[in-house]
């Protein structure tokens, strides 16, 4: 089914009671619509229906995306949120307004290079799982420390929680959480469609929801 603005705007008052009887207030916490999986249909869905910051998970996705919306009223805010090789920055430099998976030295310097003063979030592997993205916890202020010194603007950090374990998740939440005052970081990118009340008790500012604005994703 094709995404349309009075679908998603329906879906994301749904998503506000959800925020709501977590014990968090909607109007504080940024809904990231994830479009991956989508074509150009539902990041204009979700223009429309008044969500500005969108998601993207591929670079080439995103590019291809970016380009077919184009210069639209109110204009998106691209996020990068997948793991991103350093090769890819230059295909979405300049249309990415934050990037939320920034693990490691070489790609803060490649952002550096392509993005001077670019706004990143600091992404935490903070279940401990190899093949998900993130720095280790321990690594978190020295590579804040870099992207500051590279001359980037680090708004937060990031983290994804572990799949079918609510007790690790809702740990990983609260460790990053701290990570992030501890750091006088505002911004705390935790939680997707499945976990997002255990992000908002923790004290997330920013969930990253995709299937409960538009529904199933296509099969790729």
């Amino acid at each position: 089914m094709t995404p349309t603005a009075q679908t998603v705007r329906s879906n994301l008052a749904r998503v506000h009671e959800r925020i709501a009887d977590a014990g968090g207030d909607p109007a504080s916490i940024t809904v990231l619509a994830v479009t991956k999986g989508f074509g150009a249909e539902a990041p204009r869905a979700a223009l429309d229906a008044g969500l500005t910051d969108l998601g993207e998970n591929y670079a080439q996705e995103l590019a291809g995306k970016a380009a077919q919306i184009g210069p639209a009223v109110p204009g998106p805010r691209w996020h990068f949120i997948g793991q991103l090789q350093s090769n890819k920055v230059r295909l979405v430099f300049d249309v990415v307004s934050c990037w939320q998976s920034v693990d490691r030295s070489s790609l803060v310097r490649e952002i550096a290079k392509r993005a001077p003063g670019a706004r990143i979030l600091v992404q935490v592997n903070a279940t401990g799982e190899p093949q998900k993205g993130g720095c280790e916890p321990g690594d978190v202020d020295g590579l804040v420390d870099l992207a500051r010194e590279a001359g980037l603007v680090v708004d937060g950090l990031m983290t994804v929680g572990r799949d079918g374990d609510e007790s690790a998740t809702a740990r990983a939440f609260a460790d990053v959480a701290a990570q992030a005052d501890a750091l006088d970081l505002a911004v705390r990118s935790m939680g997707m469609t499945a976990d997002l009340e255990l992000a908002v008790r923790a004290g997330a500012t920013m969930v990253r929801v995709g299937s409960a604005l538009f529904g199933p994703r296509p099969a790729r």
